[in-house]
């Protein structure tokens, strides 16, 4: 092989590994909505009750990096609405939730309608506009902020 075809190689590798990166950078952390009708129930997860209007269901780990941020962006987003609760399951003592959830990274976070169905899935650092944009539309015309 020569030198410009190597070189082509090389760009073509490269133009390659930068598009799947931008294509992971803009994907993770968006709340996509539910592929399947799932509903969870609190005691199935741990936790005393979920809010009585939505739930921001995350799931962590003992040495996720980016859990302790994702735990603020949803706690804050559920301190600003009444009714709504933020709960944190870690899966490295719960194995069988990461199964029953297909969680594959963490942090992943299921968004909950006040029946416990999931709407929404974010993986990944959740975004805070998305959050409240996902929070908004599940909400709708009972929309009362704290």
């Amino acid at each position: 092989m020569n030198g410009i075809a190597a070189l082509g190689v090389l760009l073509a590798l490269v133009a390659a590994a930068t598009a799947a990166g931008l294509v992971w950078r803009a994907t993770t952390g968006r709340a996509r909505a539910a592929r399947r009708a799932e509903t969870v129930r609190a005691e199935e997860v741990g936790a005393a009750a979920f809010g009585e209007r939505a739930t921001l269901l995350q799931f962590t780990t003992e040495f996720c990096a980016l859990c302790p941020a994702t735990a603020r962006v949803l706690g804050a987003a559920a301190r600003s609405e009444q009714g709504v609760t933020h709960v944190e399951v870690d899966l490295t003592q719960r194995p069988d939730l990461a199964h029953r959830f297909s969680v594959l990274q963490t942090p992943t976070t299921l968004v909950l309608d006040g029946a416990g169905s999931v709407r929404a899935r974010i993986g990944g650092a959740a975004r805070p506009a998305d959050v409240r944009t996902t929070l908004d539309r599940i909400l709708g015309s009972d929309h009362v902020s704290a």
